[in-house]
């Protein structure tokens, strides 16, 4: 576990409003997509023009306004705010509201073991209310039901479960909202990658730990982590592809958990860097070209980030080698390999590239497999719009209405193009726009395992 008892969550709040005061970046750049900017030099204008200092209770409520979206450009502000939350945690102890909503796959296991307690808790009226009461769920939402047989149950009775011997797969992780909320989502992704002559394998899989992550608990994200990277690090040393299809899992393993990594001694001693310097990776040709002195940053530019704890060769090697699921298709497509063969499908939809998947840096490489579907007329929507939902955050009572209200200008642009449907690939954004739009709501991957289904094999693979 990080150690933030060298600071109080308050101090390092504290420090996270001044250091944003000066430098001031995110005041308009992130004005419109985010509500723990806004709210942040709310307070600091006050306290400088007013006199009127933010209180403890005003620092408490802000910094449960980040959701970890990773728009922000200072990678040491959400950082920060985490090691807050962490501390507040310590302090607080984890509401029971917390625990619920962030553990999916426990949830899947107490509905698995009362088969009739996932009903009676949506249907029935009184219990209904209770449920919400409990987890400090707004009224105005639908709680999400797990889905029976879930992911994982169909993936055994398959036998995706077992590696083959001596094959070389791709394995899958399917993340916990595909896994049991939305489990037609995992298994499109199977059918489109078995369609394209794939082995797929289903490693041992625990949640990514974002969750926990953006709730401050540190040690469920890093046990969770540690078990994912042994599991998923043993499938690429046995030659495996590594597929994703969740953007905010692909997110935190290829993102967050590398972060600082690179200014690890391994790394450093890995690439040959100096004696007296820090060799800097350059993100957009993956080249180490920025020289550094040591001497003057190594105090800064240091491996000491919430999953220093880990080895970071690991979790470079984890990043280097897990591949969105898009991105995987894509890289098939500029190979020859990818069955292009596609039913036609005559309707007329939105595509929203969600936060987390834009934040990979990985462009948009369901734009161009989606547009060889016969038929398929598809609008990209803007890219610097939000959903606003922000994992587990848009059900909770004190964020629902702001939730709503990031994501306006992004649910008024779809409403004017008024499709038949909206792709996506986050499934957090798909509860959003299953709560706010009347149209239905699909993973790129239904729609590709769509365009297949009825089409005749053998045929214009390109």
């Amino acid at each position: 576990m990080v150690d933030s008892s060298r600071k109080s969550p308050q101090k390092v709040v504290r420090e996270v409003i001044e250091l944003c005061a000066d430098c001031d970046t995110c005041r308009t750049l992130m004005e419109k997509d985010c509500v723990f900017f806004p709210e942040l030099y709310r307070l600091s204008d006050r306290e400088k023009e007013e006199e009127i200092p933010v209180t403890e209770a005003e620092l408490r409520e802000l910094v449960e306004l980040c959701t970890l979206c990773g728009l922000c450009p200072c990678p040491r502000v959400p950082e920060d705010l985490v090691k807050a939350k962490n501390g507040y945690m310590q302090k607080e102890g984890t509401p029971i509201s917390t625990r619920l909503m962030i553990d999916v796959p426990g949830l899947a296991r107490l509905c698995g073991t009362f088969p009739r307690l996932s009903k009676a808790l949506t249907n029935n009226k009184a219990m209904s209310t209770l449920l919400r009461k409990v987890t400090r769920t707004h009224p105005a939402r639908q709680i999400p039901t797990v889905t029976e047989p879930d992911f994982f149950q169909w993936a055994k009775k398959k036998g995706l479960t077992n590696r083959l011997p001596g094959s070389r797969n791709v394995t899958y992780f399917a993340g916990c909202t595909a896994g049991y909320l939305f489990p037609e989502v995992a298994r499109a992704t199977v059918e489109v990658l078995e369609r394209n002559g794939e082995t797929v394998y289903v490693p041992p899989q625990q949640c990514c730990g974002m969750p926990h992550l953006v709730e401050g608990d540190f040690d469920g994200s890093l046990q969770r982590a540690g078990l994912n990277i042994e599991s998923l690090l043993e499938s690429a040393k046995a030659g495996d592809n590594l597929v994703c299809s969740c953007p905010t899992c692909g997110y935190f393993m290829k993102v967050l958990l590398k972060e600082r990594a690179y200014f690890s001694d391994d790394y450093q001693g890995s690439i040959g860097a100096g004696e007296n310097e820090i060799r800097v990776p350059d993100p957009s040709s993956g080249n180490n070209q920025f020289r550094i002195l040591k001497s003057a940053y190594k105090d800064i530019l240091k491996d000491d980030g919430c999953f220093s704890a880990f080895d970071p060769m690991s979790r470079i090697g984890l990043s280097d080698a897990l591949c969105d699921a898009g991105e995987y298709l894509a890289r098939l497509h500029a190979e020859g390999r990818l069955d292009t063969f596609f039913n036609t499908i005559n309707e007329r939809m939105v595509y929203y590239a969600p936060c987390h998947q834009r934040e990979q840096k990985i462009g948009t490489p369901y734009l161009d497999l989606l547009a060889l579907i016969p038929g398929l007329r598809l609008e990209s929507l803007e890219e610097t719009d939000c959903c606003g939902m922000g994992g587990n955050f848009g059900f909770k009572t004190h964020f629902h209405e702001k939730s709503l209200a990031i994501g306006k200008p992004l649910m008024l642009k779809i409403r004017q193009h008024a499709p038949q449907a909206i792709i996506t690939d986050c499934l957090s954004c798909r509860l959003q726009f299953n709560h706010a739009l009347p149209y239905p709501v699909f993973h790129p991957m239904e729609i590709l395992a769509r365009a297949y289904r009825n089409a005749e094999r053998g045929g214009n693979i390109s």
